[in-house]
């Protein structure tokens, strides 16, 4: 068998590609086909893990969660993650293998095309669609020699192209013509049609314009996607107004330090969607104030970014609130930085090999080579402070870090362990909370994913204040499925469907 197959490119990063990767996967499956997402490089800060341990993307995730399958690393065989400027980890196929730096960056094709086309090979195998999804924008003429997820992927698959561009940003009809004229003859051979996202507004006032554009472009305008607000789907490239709520009234007020190289910031979502809860994302001293709770969160370079919030002088407020009575908490990157110190001595991550943390938390962190990549289920062990009367919930996660943390010899007095979790034989303690258990730290991600833990720390942090919120309600209408039905049904109602299906070869 060998799938059906689709893809989706765009004039430039953030567009809606993704997207609309995500609605046609869903519409794909709702339609009875058995479908699979692709990308052939990701270069994102916020990945997830599979259940075999292979890191990959977060936009691929949430695509085969619409398509009703599991993820796996061929979904995403290349992911990069930056770590500065000029310069990302490689992970191929879930697993770190070295860094590739941008002066290398037309050349990775002759090391890595194989593991893009044999990813696809198999999807194609085991499938019956597969949607494609590009990266930034095919145009890009000074990368054309090293491409390996734009038009060459489409080219090997032979598969149909729709080209998306953002008319929100403006310059909409400039952006998709000159995409299409700077592609070669072959490439623009395979582009059916052009996708107009975001819109706001009349769309009668475009009509002239989808007009020229089709005689300018030779191909036709599939449709035009309303720009929408009530539809929650995660987002992969950086936080933005939609996993914020900016509610002055809200009785909680929850803030994220927003850290240079800041990761998997998706998991605080569910935060935005409890009622009462304030949540922002702080990049600055002077916007952080008086929270309820701080959130340091995870981060793809630890060192570099703990002595980013130094410089900026949101370490020291943190630690001014903390001694306040403001409650903590660290995640992955965030829970090594609470601790004492984090050594370095084989400057995995910065040319420092020792950099003092908050000293919130009695552990250290050594990093070296090796990288963990775990999903995760336990049971919370403390029952103090932030975690009152959590004790015993179970919780699942997931772990993508590098280097261990530890406690100080004995653990101190009255410090206890925050969560402990099975792995897949093996017991083991994750996590650490302070005295009073109003400073945690842990590696794993995903925590306020977990309904019942999420409100009971939201209603302790409540409680604290002396306020009453009740734990259940919230978000127990939210279904993400339900968000992928959503998106298709406005996706499959603003796209001419039956173009899409003829052109993949289904004959409809």
């Amino acid at each position: 068998m060998t799938a059906k197959t689709i893809m989706i490119q765009g004039t430039g990063s953030s567009v809606g590609k993704s997207l609309m990767v995500t609605a046609l996967c869903r519409i794909f499956r709702q339609d009875g086909y058995n479908v699979a997402p692709f990308k052939a490089q990701n270069m994102s800060l916020n990945s997830y893990v599979t259940a075999d341990g292979a890191e990959i993307g977060r936009s691929q995730v949430a695509q085969a969660e619409a398509a009703g399958v599991e993820p796996t690393a061929d979904m995403n065989p290349i992911l990069l993650k930056p770590e500065v400027d000029y310069r990302s980890q490689l992970i191929v196929h879930g697993k770190p293998v070295g860094r590739l730096e941008s002066k290398n960056f037309n050349k990775r094709k002759e090391s890595l095309w194989d593991a893009v086309t044999g990813s696809l090979d198999r999807l194609r195998e085991e499938y019956d669609v597969v949607v494609i999804e590009g990266a930034g924008s095919p145009a890009e003429i000074n990368l054309r020699k090293g491409d390996i997820v734009n038009m060459e992927v489409a080219l090997y698959a032979n598969a149909p192209v729709a080209l998306v561009g953002d008319i929100d940003k403006g310059g909409v009809f400039a952006s998709l013509y000159g995409t299409m004229m700077l592609l070669a003859q072959n490439e623009r051979e395979l582009v059916f049609g052009t996708i107009i996202n975001k819109f706001r507004g009349d769309a009668d006032i475009l009509r002239p314009g989808l007009v020229q554009l089709d005689e300018l472009t030779g191909v036709p305008v599939l449709g035009i996607v309303p720009y929408f607000r009530d539809i929650y789907i995660p987002e992969e490239d950086s936080p933005s107004s939609k996993n914020t709520r900016d509610d002055e009234t809200a009785l909680i007020d929850i803030a994220v330090i927003a850290l240079p190289h800041i990761s998997n910031f998706d998991e605080f979502d569910p935060l935005t969607r409890e009622p009462g809860v304030n949540l922002r994302y702080v990049r600055s001293a002077a916007e952080l104030g008086k929270p309820d709770l701080v959130i340091l969160p995870g981060t793809k370079t630890t060192i570099p970014d703990l002595l980013a919030i130094k410089e900026a002088g949101i370490v020291g407020q943190v630690k001014e609130l903390a001694a306040e009575g403001t409650s903590v908490i660290g995640i992955c990157g965030g829970y090594q930085m609470l601790g004492e110190t984090i050594f370095d001595p084989a400057k995995v991550e910065s040319s420092e090999e020792q950099v003092d943390g908050l000293g919130l938390l009695p552990v250290f962190t050594v990093f070296d080579h090796h990288k963990e990549t775990h999903q995760v289920a336990g049971t919370i062990t403390t029952d103090r402070g932030l975690l009152e009367d959590a004790a015993g919930l179970p919780f699942t996660g997931y772990e993508i870090h590098m280097g261990a943390t530890a406690t100080e010899a004995n653990l101190s007095e009255g410090v206890s362990t925050l969560e402990r979790r099975t792995q897949p034989d093996v017991e083991i303690v994750d996590g650490v909370a302070n005295s009073d258990g109003w400073v945690v730290g842990t590696y794993v991600h995903g925590l306020f994913l977990n309904d019942e833990l999420r409100r009971q720390i939201i209603a302790n942090l409540a409680r604290r204040k002396g306020l009453s919120m009740r734990i259940e309600g919230g978000q127990a209408a939210f279904s993400q499925d339900g968000e992928y039905d959503k998106l298709a049904e406005l996706v499959r109602s603003s796209l001419d469907m039956e173009k899409i299906y003829q052109v993949m070869g289904f004959g409809r």
